[in-house]
């Protein structure tokens, strides 16, 4: 006599923690792939700003050289032209790097 109400108690817990895990992935998955972290969405300034560089690097603005060529490299890795990324996306974060380690374009007048 107990084991059919077992055994209906176990059936509906299973059936309760699936569906919990099923809003979960669900709620996962509309996330996105990087849990935890957003990427920069939007297009390209005509000019890079420090503020610009930062968000195409996912660092802070005054994040310490080393970590500045460690995310250079990792985006790098993923997105150079040799491997199929894109030229362009290659020379913005190669930009975003001179940016951010101070090297970025100088605007001298020769006159």
């Amino acid at each position: 006599m107990t084991t059919p109400l077992v055994a209906g108690l176990a059936i509906g817990a299973a059936a309760y923690a699936g569906r919990a895990l099923i809003q979960v992935g669900s709620k996962w998955q509309a996330a996105g792939s990087a849990v935890g972290r957003s990427f920069y969405k939007g297009g390209f300034q005509a000019e890079m700003t420090k503020r610009e560089a930062a968000l195409i690097l996912g660092l802070r603005e005054s994040a310490a050289a080393d970590k500045v060529k460690d995310a250079h490299r990792k985006i790098m890795i993923a997105n150079h032209p040799d491997s199929g990324g894109s030229s362009f996306l290659a020379t913005k974060v190669n930009e975003a790097k001179e940016m951010m380690l101070g090297k970025g374009r100088r605007r001298t007048n020769v006159f």
